[in-house]
């Protein structure tokens, strides 16, 4: 019989170098070890790749409608005047322009009552982008123009709810009346316009001048949108325009924006929010780091008999190590993998899901940037947590293999693998620091979690070393518990170190939650003034002072003259070139508050240099805000240069102020010297505080009086408005609490990984301890008293270290006031420690389940 021979078909993995393909055939045999492991790393990878993804989704699309949302390709605006003739002139020669106004007032209904809009008075060439929707669709100007000799309006929804009106109804607006023809049911150039504290009033510019509203130094903001010639519409020549606007008009004070920055503020904003995000998912992959490092313990810990089998054929340490970091550098790329397609996935879901509700435009792609950053965050965690357990293995001999079950050698790996881990780690963080969109946070947030983690292996060591050094109890079941605690293999730095970094976490997103309600929905308006009086004219004055302390004699009443300016320079550097810290960077964007006074402000306090003599009258002088002093690199002596009304003004600082903005009292960053603005017209801003915050009666009378009786001037009444920013910071606290949940259920992973890794030694010490007469009951007695101080312990340190957390972020980072508050923080940590206690037991009651003689045949 002949035999023909078949040719050897190579295997796919034939060309692949030994150490891959040991670790190949290893993974045949499942991953089920590494569930934790996959699942902590896929949840971080997806948080940081998808925030970073909607991030880049939401400024492609601004950039994308930026036409649209800045209403033209080129846009200035100027508070106080309007462009002079040479301006108007040079706007008109770039392209087509439109012109609008906007500012606060008050509107009354024939039903008496009041409401503060936001008004907006247009020209006929708005809008230049985009279109108005109204409700009936009717044709804006027509709307708006004058009918019988009434002008028409178009007002929000809210604004109509407020007044208890319909369209077809009449309101006095200032001196004049005027119908609401329609409802406003959208803006193209909304967004730009930043936080409404009122709902919308949409009128004609010729409205606007009838109504009295326009007065010298009135807080009237005046916008001119340009629309370029289409041929000459894109980023690059908006860009060029803007640089020749600054260069033919120095001194005009114009903000100025182009169609790629049509909304700075909200651009900024959506960086902060992904990059705090960004640190969420960043410390989801820390505490799943946790995780890879229990997960890579027990992988090898259930591997002795494997890792002893191939040292005793001749394998040595470093082929053992290089085997293993291959697997687990796999199954990171596989878990990073899934993270990855969810993080991509994320923008279109959010779009599908909220697209409809989101005021901003959205657009939705693949961004492989955001990707590869998400990628390298869960490559690293990955490596800088496995390392350290890895390396044990290169010089563990096969005898110590074999009885580690018992005699677990205490011995840490060879230098090279603890640099390597500290090394991996360093690039981690400094990664986290370079990308970061505040460094500052970022550093605090790597300081904090290395001081977090030091802690608790402090902590972790502790316990053992007491638990070593305790007298040996005459209970038996708190001898079991107490050697528990501190034998070779015990689960403690695995329970501390996971239960204290989920904890701390969620102690410190709790106490910023209650501290960001507190601010903005109790405290504040206990202290804070029940009205704001604005545009009030200086020949009204002296009566407005008489009629609102004849209506409220009991309350306290303020007036002082105010002025609008922006920085233009200080120390003889260029405000765009001054390099802020990012907490003071507001103080240079757009126009500041300004006036003078004889006397320190109320609700200030003069911390460096000395205040003018109340009867000064020389050149002018400036007392700055302590913190934006710092902020800007500014002390006392340096000049500082601001334009007011098209004129820039220096002057030199003499003093430091430290305020108290939660006040919300009158208080400005810059307070000139007596005699500064002499000759410019301006309006005065006042408050008026009732004691004990007044009744609602009392607030509705006075500004019913007030708005009869001085129509042109605008009340803002402080409940409201710190209603319509408190709704934006607690919608914004829920985003982010929603956000952190992917690192609390992280950390929940981690935590019953961390208690599943002692499984294996649970269910021995489980059988012989039966075998020697323990009754299961005992023995869940002794493993809940086990965890429950452990968890103890580690509750104490979790919320100390959330609580500082918190006061920090909360101060340093939000400049808020921080109280503590026990309750929340209590009930973060009982819900923690009841969670490992429930954890610990249901991994027990398996272990107790197990047969003995199958069991202690495998010893």
């Amino acid at each position: 019989m002949n035999v023909v021979a078949r040719p050897k078909t190579k295997s796919p993995q034939s060309g692949l170098p030994l150490t891959i393909r040991l670790a190949l055939r290893d993974l045949r045999g499942g991953v089920s070890g590494f569930v934790v492991f996959i699942a902590c790393i896929a949840l971080g990878v997806m948080a940081i790749a998808g925030v970073g993804s909607i991030a880049r989704s939401l400024s492609d699309g601004l950039a994308r409608e930026g036409r649209v949302i800045l209403g033209g390709d080129v846009a200035v605006s100027l508070i106080h005047r309007e462009v002079d003739p040479a301006e108007r002139a040079f706007l008109d020669g770039l392209g087509q322009v439109s012109v609008a106004a906007t500012t606060r007032a008050m509107v009354r209904s024939p039903g008496e009552r009041t409401a503060l809009a936001e008004v907006k008075a247009v020209d006929g060439a708005y809008p230049l982008s985009g279109a108005v929707e109204l409700d009936p669709p009717i044709n804006l100007q027509q709307a708006l123009a004058a009918k019988g000799g009434v002008f028409g309006a178009i007002a929000d929804p809210a604004l109509l709810a407020r007044l208890d009106l319909a369209p077809g109804a009449r309101i006095a607006l200032g001196s004049v009346s005027i119908e609401i023809r329609a409802a406003l049911t959208s803006e193209p150039d909304k967004i730009a316009a930043g936080i409404a504290f009122a709902p919308r009033l949409l009128i004609s510019e010729a409205a606007l001048r009838a109504t009295g509203l326009i007065q010298p130094g009135s807080l009237v903001r005046w916008h001119y949108r340009v629309r370029l010639p289409e041929n000459q519409a894109n980023d690059q020549n908006a860009a060029l325009i803007a640089d020749r606007l600054h260069q033919q008009f120095p001194q005009a004070g114009w903000d100025l924006r182009t169609r790629s920055n049509a909304s700075p503020q909200l651009s900024r904003n959506i960086e902060r929010f992904s990059q705090f995000l960004t640190l969420v998912g960043l410390t989801a992959l820390l505490i799943g780091g946790v995780g890879v490092a229990n997960a890579v313990k027990s992988y090898l810990d259930r591997k002795r008999e494997v890792i002893a089998t191939m040292k005793s054929f001749g394998a040595t340490g470093a082929m053992i190590f290089s085997i293993y970091l291959t697997e687990v550098m796999l199954l990171a790329l596989f878990g990073t993998g899934i993270g990855l397609v969810m993080g991509a996935a994320l923008p279109f879901v959010v779009t599908a899901a909220f697209g409809a509700i989101i005021p901003i435009p959205i657009e939705p792609a693949v961004h492989l940037g955001e990707l590869a950053v998400g990628c390298l965050y869960g490559l690293l965690a990955a490596l800088a947590f496995a390392l350290w357990p890895l390396g044990r293995a290169h010089d563990v001999p096969v005898s110590a293999l074999f009885r580690d079950m018992v005699a677990p050698q205490r011995r840490l790996p060879r230098p090279q693998y603890i640099v390597a881990a500290v090394l991996a780690a360093l690039f981690l963080a400094m990664t986290a620091v370079a990308i970061a969109f505040d460094r500052r946070v970022a550093v605090m947030f790597v300081v904090s979690a290395a001081g977090v983690f030091l802690g608790l292996r402090l902590i972790a060591a502790l316990l053992m070393w007491l638990a070593r050094r305790a007298p040996r109890p005459r209970a038996t079941l708190l001898r079991l518990v107490i050697a528990n605690i501190h034998r070779p293999g015990a689960l403690t730095p695995t329970i501390v170190l996971s239960l204290g970094l989920g904890l701390a976490l969620l102690v410190t997103l709790t106490l910023i939650d209650g501290n960001l309600r507190r601010q903005f929905s109790a405290a504040l308006p206990e202290h804070a003034p029940s009205f704001y009086f604005v545009d009030i004219q200086e020949v009204d004055a002296t009566r407005f002072d008489v009629f609102v302390r004849s209506h409220a004699p009991a309350a306290e009443f303020e007036r002082v003259p105010m002025l609008r300016g922006r920085i233009v320079s200080a120390k003889g550097i260029k405000a765009e070139n001054l390099q802020p810290a990012a907490n003071t960077a507001w103080v240079l964007q757009g126009d500041r508050g300004i006036t003078d006074s004889r006397d320190v402000p109320a609700g200030s306090r003069v911390v460096a240099g000395e205040w003018w003599r109340a009867d000064y009258d020389g050149p002018p002088l400036v007392s700055l805000e302590n913190k934006a002093a710092v902020g800007l690199g500014l002390k006392i002596g340096d000049p500082i240069v601001v334009n007011v009304l098209g004129r820039d003004i220096t002057a030199k600082i003499v003093n430091l102020r430290a305020v108290d903005w939660q006040t919300l009292g009158i208080n400005f960053v810059l307070v000139y010297s007596p005699g500064t603005f002499r000759g410019a017209p301006h309006p005065y801003i006042a408050t008026l505080t009732y004691p004990g915050g007044g009744t609602i009666a009392q607030e509705i009378a006075l500004l019913k009086s007030v708005a009869d009786a001085f129509p042109a001037i605008t009340i803002v009444r402080v409940k409201d408005a710190l209603e319509a920013v408190g709704k934006v910071v607690l919608d914004l606290t829920f985003a982010i609490r929603g956000a952190s949940s992917i690192t609390l259920i992280a950390a929940i992973l981690v935590l019953g990984g961390a208690l599943a890794t002692g499984h294996r030694h649970r269910v021995y010490d489980a059988v012989v301890l039966k075998t020697l007469g323990a009754t299961r009951t005992r023995l869940l007695a002794a493993y809940a008293l086990e965890y429950l101080l452990l968890g103890l312990a580690t509750v104490l340190f979790g919320v100390a270290a959330g609580s500082i957390a918190a006061a920090l972020i909360t101060t340093e980072v939000m400049d808020l006031g921080f109280v503590w508050s026990p309750a929340p923080a209590l009930t973060a940590a009982l819900s923690a420690l009841l969670l490992t206690v429930c954890f610990g037991l249901l991994g027990t009651f398996s272990a107790l389940g197990q047969k003995p003689a199958a069991v202690l045949r495998h010893l």
